[in-house]
């Protein structure tokens, strides 16, 4: 085994990612060394390169990369139900009030990375590693959005604003979850994905759907008047769930919110037994992510791609042998 990891890494805001080599710190107790087979692209490390807020949750110098799918490369001390070899997704919300990999450590825009072994979860040998890297992000948070938060299921009525990577996601869960979903975007190629997806009903804006009753919406674009858009269309007693943060100032309507007694409520990533739940509908056949497959040597430009708003699918990296020689 290497014990060096290659990867973009990152020194602070405004500042370019720089292809490094670095050697390998010892595991700690509990953890487990991973080889890096595919890591996702996040639109949230395209704002760590331009907001400061985000040096508060990065440990500089830190390889960035929380979306990962690999396998088990070395046992930490009392690890348990692990073996080397295993196929694994890494859940990247914090663990004991540390930061996972990509944030409190080098993560999956490398080679090698590390996770407690509590943050796992098997990939089964039917769900190949890119859908399962896709999974512990865009499907953990739409996912938790859709299905926990929302309550989709059959027999509800659900609205989804904004149809990028995570809106695709939301739609696709609530349809796998049996839901009756209305989609609301103003692309048409992304209304057009829409309609071949299952969407029940499909509009440019959500009001359209204000006689439709619907049970909850939920906002992938969160670009404020979309929320007062939803709020003012759910149905009385029904729940808006905001996960988009584009304007982070919502013109609310009070009148709404009280008189028709409807819930807005946020939703922030997820849990590991949403990654789980999301690999187990990839493993039955009843989702697949979108992905757009980068070699590591393309994450750079595959950032800029995402600022520009230039990729449809989630862009996903993968490494292959060359890069851990």
């Amino acid at each position: 085994m290497a014990n060096f990891t290659r990867g973009w890494e990152f020194t602070g805001t405004n500042e370019p990612l720089n292809f490094v080599k670095k050697d390998l710190k010892p595991l700690d107790e509990g953890y487990v060394r991973i080889k890096v087979h595919h890591a996702g692209l996040c639109s949230s490390d395209v704002g760590a390169l331009h907001d400061p807020s985000w040096m508060a949750l990065i440990t500089v110098p830190c390889i960035l990369g929380h979306e990962i799918a690999g396998e088990v490369l070395e046992l930490g001390k009392n690890v348990e139900g692990w073996k080397i070899g295993d196929r694994v997704a890494i859940c990247p919300m914090p663990y004991n009030g540390a930061y996972g990999p990509g944030y409190g450590r080098d993560g999956g825009y490398g080679t090698i990375t590390s996770a407690h072994s509590s943050m796992l979860i098997k990939v089964p040998d039917n769900v190949t590693s890119d859908q399962a890297a896709a999974s512990t992000d865009a499907g953990m948070t739409s996912y938790h959005a859709v299905a926990v938060k929302g309550g989709a299921k059959k027999g509800v009525k659900v609205g989804i604003i904004g149809l990028g990577g995570l809106g695709t996601v939301g739609m696709d869960v609530a349809i796998s979850k049996g839901a009756e979903v209305y989609v609301a975007t103003r692309k048409a190629a992304a209304q057009q994905k829409a309609r071949e997806h299952g969407a029940f009903k499909v509009a440019s804006n959500i009001k359209e759907f204000k006689d439709d009753q619907l049970d909850v919406i939920i906002d992938f674009a969160g670009a404020g008047i979309t929320t007062r858009d939803a709020m003012e269309t759910v149905k009385p007693g029904g729940k808006v769930v905001l996960v988009g943060m584009h304007n982070l100032e919502i013109p609310v309507n009070g009148s709404e919110l009280i008189l028709r007694d409807v819930r807005l409520e946020g939703s922030m990533g997820g849990t590991k037994e949403d990654i789980a739940d999301v690999i187990q509908l990839i493993s039955e056949g009843k989702l697949k992510i979108g992905v757009e497959l980068i070699p590591l040597s393309a994450v750079g430009d595959g950032l800029k791609r995402l600022e520009g708003g230039e990729a449809d699918d989630r862009l996903v990296m993968y490494t292959t042998e060359e890069d851990f020689k």
